[in-house]
């Protein structure tokens, strides 16, 4: 089973909704999400954020939180999940941003450089990342890894 599908049947058994705001891995996680029959259950939707200006006036980052951490941050990625989550009605939202190559990068922020962020009822929280890969292995080592995270914490809700 993939992590997809273990994602989609935990939050089928807790009764619980899923939402997606993505940057650079570019629609991949809600691709994944909905390749599984039955994700029209739990899956409501998502933003593609590309820009800093979706994230900003569609998502509801703040134009400070960017101009002060940059775009790939930990902070970003928080907002971005956190806003998702109200913005998309859902229980649980999942957020990307990073840079998938083969340039983009800056002093301090590599390429391969992803932070995936995840919020909740209980809170919002972020997970640093440095994937080694080109453009694509990198979009989908990024969105296994947000999946996977989302399989891990349904896994320790009671």
């Amino acid at each position: 089973m993939s992590l997809e599908e273990e994602a989609g049947a935990l939050l089928r058994q807790k009764g619980l909704t899923l939402g997606v705001v993505e940057s650079a891995s570019g629609g991949l996680i809600s691709h994944l999400i909905t390749n599984t029959p039955g994700s029209s259950d739990y899956y409501k939707g998502s933003v593609t954020a590309y820009s800093n200006e979706v994230k900003i006036k569609i998502v509801g980052v703040r134009e400070a939180t960017i101009n002060r951490y940059g775009a790939v941050s930990a902070e970003v990625a928080e907002e971005m999940a956190q806003s998702g989550r109200k913005l998309l009605a859902v229980d649980i939202c999942l957020s990307d941003t990073g840079i998938a190559g083969p340039s983009g990068a800056t002093p301090g922020k590599p390429v391969g450089l992803f932070f995936i962020g995840l919020a909740h009822k209980g809170g919002t929280s972020s997970r640093r990342h440095n994937f080694k890969g080109n453009r694509e292995q990198n979009k989908h080592s990024a969105a296994e890894a947000a999946l996977g995270w989302l399989r891990g914490y349904l896994l320790s809700l009671k």
